[in-house]
C-alpha cells in the first residue's frame, strides 16, 4: 500500500505579525523540520512539503532531507491551493497512490504513533477517510483514500481538508487526538504554549 504525505507549510502566519510559525523553535527544533521529520520516521512515501509565504526562510530547514518540495506561488489565495499543489506533487513523484495523509506545521503534539495509528485504522475500518479527533471536531491529521483526491482538487479559497471530511460522515473514521487543539494561530497561542505569560 503506498500512501503520501503533504505537510502544508506555504501560509503567511498572518495572525502572528507574518512571523512564520513553521520557524516557531519548541524543544530545539523548528515546528517544520519536527513535523518533516515525523513524517520521515514512518514508512510512507513520498513526503511533500508544499512552501510558499516564507520560502526563503524556510527552505534551509529542509537542505538535504529525502523530501519533494514543491512551491505554492499561489498561496495567497488560501489554504486550498496548497492542497492542490500539494496532490500535484504527490503526482509527480508516485502516480499509484493509495491514500494521502495531510500535515499541518502548527500542531505541535502530532507523532509517529498517530500518523501510524491514522494509517492502522484506514487499513483496518476500509473507510475512505481517517481524520484526528480533538475540540468536538475532526480535521487534520487526516487521511483521505484516493478516491477522495478529485473532491480535494476541487476545493477553493481558504478551505482545507475538513470540508471533504464534513461532507463524508458515514465514510470517516476517527482517531482520537486530544492534543490537536493545540495550535499555533496567534501570538498569544504561541506565547502560552512556550510557557511564557501572554503579552499585556
Amino acid at each position: 500500500m503506498t500512501i503520501a504525505i503533504v505537510i502544508l507549510a506555504a501560509g503567511s502566519s498572518s495572525r502572528l505579525n507574518h512571523q512564520p510559525k513553521q520557524l516557531i523553535e519548541w524543544e530545539g527544533q523548528t515546528l517544520l523540520r519536527r513535523v518533516v521529520d515525523t513524517a520521515l520516521s514512518t514508512e510512507l512515501r513520498p513526503v511533500v512539503v508544499v512552501v510558499g509565504a516564507h520560502k526563503k526562510q524556510v527552505l534551509p530547514e529542509l537542505d538535504g532531507l529525502p523530501v519533494t518540495i514543491i512551491d505554492n506561488q499561489h498561496w495567497e489565495q488560501g489554504l486550498s491551493s496548497s492542497v492542490k499543489t500539494g496532490l500535484a506533487a504527490v503526482y509527480l513523484t508516485r502516480k499509484d497512490i493509495d491514500a494521502v495523509l495531510f500535515l499541518l506545521t502548527d500542531q505541535p503534539y502530532v507523532d509517529r504513533g498517530l500518523l501510524l495509528q491514522l494509517v492502522q485504522v484506514y487499513q483496518e475500518t476500509g473507510k475512505g477517510i481517517v481524520a484526528a479527533g480533538y475540540a468536538d471536531s475532526l480535521g487534520v491529521p487526516a487521511l483521505f483514500d484516493r478516491k477522495y483526491i478529485h473532491e480535494l482538487l476541487s476545493l477553493e479559497g481558504d478551505t482545507g481538508a475538513r470540508n471533504v471530511i464534513k461532507s463524508h460522515p458515514d465514510d470517516c473514521a476517527e482517531v482520537p487526538f486530544s492534543s490537536g487543539k493545540v495550535d499555533l494561530d496567534t501570538d498569544q497561542d504561541v506565547e502560552r504554549f512556550l510557557g511564557r505569560e501572554p503579552k499585556g
